[in-house]
């Protein structure tokens, strides 16, 4: 589990890190049961079963539980990705353009919380809309689409072995953004997302994209 340096200390021994888990756990689930302005750091606490004490050793606030929540999500998110370029390496980048879209959409259909926030926008509904004060979660200088088009550029380019360069990041943020705003659309059209706007999601980023990796 990595949260970076949303804690207010890193857990060090087993049990500390295993009630931060929980907590991260319980978190998510009342995310999709309550939403964020229901969710209470005493009930993340009660169903986690730590003391109230103990979750305050961690995080400061219910705003910063969730962002730990959201790093944790953006972790995962990349691990996968980072998995399959390796275990079954797409056949070209438009491929793995597929990947990256798909497995956010997985994530987004069966990972508890993610529906809510992902990385870290705080959304009223799977498709929107965010709530204000949430597009720094993942950092206070950068916006949070920032902050994942820089990771999944890094991705990418190594796996296609390419130079990175100032115009590819400013691609790979448009790219997200496009991209984003496409897949909330699809979740509102669609509880699952209606996949229809999801093919359209990875033309278009396929057909922006090929001016910068083609």
């Amino acid at each position: 589990m990595t949260t970076g340096g949303v804690l207010r200390r890193r857990p060090a021994q087993r049990r500390s890190q295993e009630r931060v888990g929980r907590m991260l756990d319980e978190c998510a689930r009342l995310l999709d049961e309550v939403g964020y302005a229901a969710l209470t750091t005493k009930e993340v606490a009660r169903r986690a079963e730590v003391p109230i004490g103990t979750f305050y050793q961690f995080f400061t606030d219910k705003q910063g539980l969730v962002r730990a929540l959201a790093l944790r999500n953006l972790e995962a998110y990349l691990d996968l990705i980072a998995t399959r370029l390796a275990d079954a390496p797409p056949s070209d980048w438009t491929d793995a353009v597929d990947l990256v879209v798909d497995e956010f959409v997985r994530m987004k259909r069966t990972t508890p919380g993610f529906g809510v926030v992902d990385f870290g926008e705080v959304l009223a509904a799977p498709g929107g809309p965010a709530l204000p004060g949430t597009q720094r979660m993942l950092d206070e200088a950068l916006e949070n689409n920032v902050v994942v088009a820089d990771r999944l550029r890094s991705l990418v380019v190594e796996w296609l072995g390419v130079a990175p360069g100032h115009d590819l990041s400013r691609a790979f943020v448009v790219a997200v953004e496009a991209a984003d705003a496409v897949l909330k659309l699809a979740f509102r059209a669609h509880p699952e997302g209606d996949p229809d706007l999801i093919a359209e999601c990875k033309r278009l980023v396929r057909r922006y994209l090929s001016d910068h990796l083609a």
